[in-house]
């Protein structure tokens, strides 16, 4: 009960004040987007996607006057942006875009130099092709953090209602005991991280203190550790209540994993897609009824026939809205899944999206994206990574950046793993493509 209390006077505390104080400390502009979400998804959809096409005319022409890469496309294909507001499928005569375009092309896809800009770079994950960055401007990071909000607003989680974030747990030093800006952080979004870096039976149950400690109203991470940790619990426990909401992202949510989820832990599953290139751009606004609506304010979608695919699979293509810095126009994202067009939005179904896999390393098994962050963010220097499961123990297959010193990286990633992986440096044509569509992935199976 006590809890309850402070936590509901902290929630409080966090929507009034201080997540205000931080977006004007931080210079931001968050809550003024989020209002514009709430006004757009009021009116119906036939009126809203109507907007969305004259958003679309909007990016397409900004993109072709401002972005040298998109000025000479136009100029090459005779692309008349204009067009596309008498009839949408104008669209199609323009190419699409993908991430060995991003790489080749660098800043000639940007709008503007990004001397004395204030800009954010984020990396893709690399589960759908080779890893290239994202540049952002300021109004893009606002728009995409406004989003979230939006949509968690739209299944019951207002501000003051606490969440929790799964996060790589780092083998830094214990720092001083004090406050530190992620704290800071956590305080104005009013959530708070669960670290781990194992999902063995001593870190599930580590998870699950956690879980029963802080009774957050909403927890976010990816599928597979929360399907993992339900296994656990039902195996020791048989069901458990901790949280009332479970919102999965980063990789695919499959319909075993969500049924799982649901009857062990006893929540809701609340599923959503997103990307590090435009954000979140589809959410389960209404629940798994309602299924996953695409949010047209922020882009538009299509989907692409794969060709040679027997079993009639599409491949996810978006115009994003928001990022004028580096406008991505029929980005080819590398996921499958079909956009259909409805009375009241457009959704995405037979979604086959990215897999994380689980590396046993010293005993241990591991998350792949928990790797992926430590290699990102205290290994660096690394272009693309591979790992590769016929070999005992598994082969680090490491492209390093070309100002890298591949015996930095050695050192560090020993110091980490000690003598869990053999790592080898090789080039991008070293690592193994599976299936018919010759994917690449971070874990390669024997």
């Amino acid at each position: 009960m006590r809890l309850r209390t402070l936590r509901y006077a902290q929630g409080w505390l966090s929507a009034l004040v201080a997540y205000p104080a931080a977006e004007h400390i931080e210079k931001r502009d968050i809550r003024t987007k989020l209002n514009v979400l709430r006004k757009h998804y009021r009116k119906p959809f036939a009126q809203r996607k109507q907007i969305a096409q004259q958003h679309l005319v909007e990016t397409l022409v900004f993109a072709g006057e401002k972005v040298p890469y998109y000025r000479d496309l136009f100029s090459r294909h005779r692309f008349d942006a204009r067009k596309v507001a008498a009839d949408v499928r104008y669209l199609n005569d323009l190419p699409y875009l993908t991430k060995d375009i991003i790489r080749e092309q660098g800043s000639r896809l940007f709008s503007r130099p990004l001397e004395g800009l204030r800009h954010h770079v984020m990396k893709t994950g690399g589960s759908t092709g080779l890893s290239c960055h994202i540049h952002y401007d300021q109004d893009g990071i606002d728009h995409a953090a406004a989003v979230t909000l939006f949509c968690r607003e739209r299944i019951g989680k207002a501000k003051h209602k606490f969440e929790l974030h799964f996060a790589c747990r780092f083998p830094d030093p214990p720092g001083p005991k004090k406050w530190t800006r992620e704290d800071w952080k956590c305080l104005a979004m009013n959530r708070s991280n669960i670290f781990f870096d194992r999902i063995d039976d001593v870190g599930l149950d580590e998870i699950w203190q956690t879980l029963r400690e802080r009774q957050p109203y909403l927890i976010h991470g990816h599928p597979s550790t929360i399907y993992a940790l339900a296994c656990h619990i039902e195996r020791k426990y048989g069901s458990g209540k901790a949280f009332e909401v479970f919102e999965s992202s980063g990789e695919l949510l499959e319909p075993y994993m969500r049924k799982a989820i649901e009857r062990v832990l006893q929540c809701r599953v609340i599923n959503r897609y997103g990307l590090a290139e435009l954000g979140v751009t589809a959410y389960e606004l209404d629940g798994e009824s309602g299924g996953l609506q695409v949010l047209e304010s922020e882009g538009w979608p299509e989907s692409l026939p794969v060709e040679g695919a027997d079993s009639g699979e599409e491949e996810l293509v978006f115009t994003g809205f928001r990022n004028r810095l580096m406008p991505l126009l029929r980005y080819r994202t590398g996921d499958m899944a079909k956009v259909v067009l409805e009375d009241d939005a457009f959704r995405l179904v037979n979604v086959v999206g990215r897999i994380h896999d689980l590396v046993p390393i010293n005993g241990i098994d591991h998350a792949t994206h928990h790797i992926q962050d430590m290699l990102d963010h205290r290994v660096g220097g690394i272009q693309e990574f591979q790992i590769d499961l016929r070999t005992t123990p598994p082969t680090l297959n490491i492209v390093p950046e070309p100002t890298a010193k591949p015996e930095e990286i050695q050192a560090k990633v020993e110091g980490f793993w000690k003598s869990g992986f053999t790592v080898r440096f090789v080039g991008h044509d070293a690592f193994v493509r599976v299936g018919r569509h010759a994917k690449f992935r971070h874990v390669v199976h024997p």
